[in-house]
């Protein structure tokens, strides 16, 4: 599962806006790899005043950062749209200027990593992966969103 940590000042984010991100970086990666929409999560994290720092000086300017843990396998053009597209729905849902959006994506081995009691499979084969569960698990996936 793609695991997108958004990074933001202190009630920087509006509940409506952290809504609008999710679904905008769940749709941008859904896009970008063809993964269903259930593998992606979005975590908000909220960062006090006084700490964080840019250049060794307290941050003055409106940064929101998003880390993006994904699968290796990806191509560097499925990265490109997904950098862009994380960019324009961050920027967009946030009101502010693409320049303060930052985005960091790094590769995880699928074969090094378990979701929903199962290794992840290769990029492309989320559908067998799927196939290969119980019912139960199968519908619970499905539901999510």
């Amino acid at each position: 599962m793609p695991t997108y940590t958004v990074e933001a000042a202190a009630g920087r984010l509006s509940k409506d806006a952290k809504q609008q991100i999710a679904s905008g970086i769940t749709r941008a990666h859904s896009n970008a790899t063809g993964a269903q929409k259930f593998f992606a999560q979005v975590i908000f994290r909220e960062v006090p005043e006084g700490d964080h720092f840019l250049g060794g000086a307290p941050l003055k300017c409106d940064q929101i950062f998003v880390h993006g843990h994904i699968r290796a396998g990806r191509t560097a053009e499925q990265k490109q749209q997904l950098l862009s597209a994380i960019v324009d729905a961050v920027g967009a849902a946030a009101e502010t200027e693409k320049r303060c959006v930052w985005v960091y994506l790094s590769d995880l081995v699928p074969s090094q990593m378990v979701e929903f009691g199962r290794v992840l499979p290769e990029p492309g084969a989320e559908s067998q992966w799927l196939e290969a569960m119980s019912s139960e698990d199968r519908d619970y996936l499905l539901g999510i969103g």
